[in-house]
């Protein structure tokens, strides 16, 4: 089996990272472990570990970084990981406490369990309104304690990074910055793209109902075991067949959608998204990020769903070093009003071929005016045969640009528009972005799917993307019924006819290079690796629109803002003689600026 089909099942199987860290793991030497109480406003009771300094009392004051978590139960991180053995608290972010040394940099670290974990009792809520409000309790409990300073911290990977931005968009009393890793942003886009859906939209409830039925361990308290047992005979069968609603904007996905919350949020927010998740995707990210209005810092790259401080193969997992130093000058900054004591980027980006880079803002500004392509129009049959890569990869329409002029750089998040005519509703659309080499082999860069239940217009933003594209390269868009190995497709076996299509793509116009630290890493190297169709030159040929614009060569920083255009261009798609602006004053092939500057 080729191995990015394995990819859903992997998924499926760690849904959330649910298999990272440690069970429940001794108090660390320096610490004093503590259990606590929470009552919600709705009645329901959670469970907390408080870790503080050792020796201190409640008269000695720490910020707080608190995880609220489903994963911290005493028993186990994971359905592959009951020890009902067990003592002590969880150590899924024991990573934390050492790496950060968190405790003796002055911190307390307190783990809340969502309802339904752990010690928590009621009905565990994927994301809804009971966990936002968990989240809440939580930070204004760990704020108004007699040992805190009244500022708290949300820290954590995947779910627990999800009830980090709960905390964000929420802002409650004394919440003073937010550090998620590789989170949701949406219940929904976690198990459905646009109606398409992902193994886990059947597979993430049922593991998540059997997390939540798992007890305690044999050394835990009579209360600790009480409250943790699930009282609600309905909340399991009611979790599974909620999420089966695979049509977006009903009222129990909307309460659990963050992207549209984000705005005008002022929390502090350290993030990191990978361009190349297959668990928590980059599907709203980066609207999310771009409508936010505090501080934020962010990890970019070319990375799956792991930690900043990961290891794979021996190598950072992410390729980028000092996770720690950057979390703790984040907390110092935002909990202790400390400035940091080195320049750290706003964003760290990884492109396609390893480099990080520094960047104000991300997608940069030279990439907010996309190149709009028009797209071959055609016929496909909606059979779910095609996948994004691979011997059973390629089947659909192309559409080819001409031969790049320059190296360009994608920074942002393509999109696609359509007419789509399916003959039966509920057809799938699928829409890949490729690089294609000269030798006709097609690099994945970017995809999005959804269902067609009706005719009419498509607007899809595809997953956002870093993307260096070299000269002689060409932008490769394949739409078809299917990629099979990433969505679970039903096909109606009908056809779909498409017209009036266009991409736009969000080129760089700046050679913005400020290097920052950091390398490549294993899961770019596999991608580059593996995410690969061999195209046909004969297909090349046929598809190939001689019209479609390709990004003019980028300018030096102070040197001149050139339009998105190609200026002249000769009958072939290649650059006209002359190298000039066309007539609506973008620049020619050579780079310089247009009449518009």
């Amino acid at each position: 089996m080729h191995a990015l089909r394995l990819l859903p099942v992997l998924v499926a199987l760690l849904v959330l990272g649910t298999a990272s860290g440690a069970a429940a793991a001794p108090v660390p030497a320096n610490a004093t472990w503590t259990q606590e109480w929470i009552t919600t406003a709705d009645g329901v009771r959670l469970h907390a570990d408080v870790l503080r300094p050792k020796g201190l009392t409640d008269a000695d004051r720490t910020p707080v970084v608190l995880t609220v978590s489903p994963y911290t139960n005493h028993s186990n991180q994971a359905a592959t990981d009951l020890n009902p053995l067990a003592t002590g608290p969880s150590g899924r972010f024991y990573d934390l406490l050492d790496g950060a040394r968190l405790l003796d940099r002055g911190y307390s670290y307190v783990m809340v369990d969502l309802r339904g974990f752990g010690g928590s009792d009621g009905c565990n809520d994927w994301g809804g309104p009971g966990e936002q409000e968990d989240v809440r309790a939580a930070v204004r409990w760990a704020a108004d304690r007699p040992w805190s300073t009244g500022k708290v911290a949300l820290y954590g990977k995947s779910y627990d990074a999800w009830t980090g931005l709960m905390g964000l968009v929420q802002q409650p009393e004394g919440l003073a910055a937010v550090i998620a890793q590789e989170p949701v942003y949406d219940g929904y886009r976690y198990g459905y793209t646009h109606g398409v859906r992902f193994t886990n939209s059947v597979l993430t409830p049922t593991l998540f109902s059997a997390i939540d039925a798992i007890p305690g361990t044999v050394n835990d308290s009579p209360e600790y075991l009480v409250s943790g047992v699930q009282k609600d005979p309905t909340c399991y069968a009611l979790n599974i067949g909620q999420q089966q609603q695979d049509e977006e904007g009903s009222a129990f996905w909307r309460a659990r959608e963050l992207v549209t919350r984000a705005d005008g949020v002022t929390v502090p927010l350290l993030l990191t998204q990978g361009f190349l998740e297959t668990n928590t995707k980059p599907d709203g990210a980066f609207a999310f990020w771009q409508a936010l209005d505090g501080p934020k810092r962010a990890w970019f790259g070319q990375f799956d769903h792991v930690r900043g401080n990961d290891l794979a193969g021996g190598r950072l997992a992410m390729g980028r070093p000092g996770w720690f130093s950057e979390v703790n000058a984040f907390l110092d900054e935002h909990l202790k009003d400390t400035a940091p004591a080195v320049d750290l980027p706003p964003v760290a980006v990884q492109s396609s071929d390893g480099r990080w880079t520094r960047e104000a803002q991300w997608p940069p500004a030279d990439a907010t005016t996309p190149l709009e392509g028009a797209l071959n129009a055609g016929t496909y049959a909606d059979d779910g045969a095609n996948e994004a890569s691979g011997e059973a990869g390629g089947q659909g329409l192309w559409t080819f640009s001409p031969p790049l002029p320059a190296p360009a750089r994608l920074s942002g998040v393509p999109h696609l528009s359509l007419d789509a005519a399916p003959v039966l509703p509920r057809s799938n659309l699928v829409a890949n972005v490729y690089d294609v080499a000269p030798d006709g082999r097609a690099t994945l860069v970017s995809r999005g799917a959804t269902l067609l239940r009706a005719p009419g217009r498509v607007e899809l933003d595809l997953y956002g993307q870093d993307w260096r594209f070299a000269a002689g390269h060409r932008v490769g868009v394949l739409l078809s019924s299917a990629n099979a190995e990433f969505w679970v497709h039903v096909p109606t076996r009908g056809d779909v006819v498409l017209t009036d299509a266009s991409i736009t793509l969000p080129f760089r116009r700046i050679l913005s290079e400020e290097p920052t630290a950091g390398t490549s890493n294993p899961r770019l190297e596999g991608h580059l690796e593996d995410a690969v169709v061999q195209v046909p030159p004969e297909t090349i040929a046929a598809a190939t629109r001689n019209g479609f614009p390709t990004p003019a060569a980028m300018t030096a920083p102070g040197t001149g803002t050139p339009g998105p255009g190609t200026g002249t261009t000769g009958p072939d798609g290649n650059p006209g003689a002359d190298g000039k602006p066309g007539a609506d004053g973008k620049p020619g092939a050579d780079g310089k600026p247009g009449a518009d500057g």
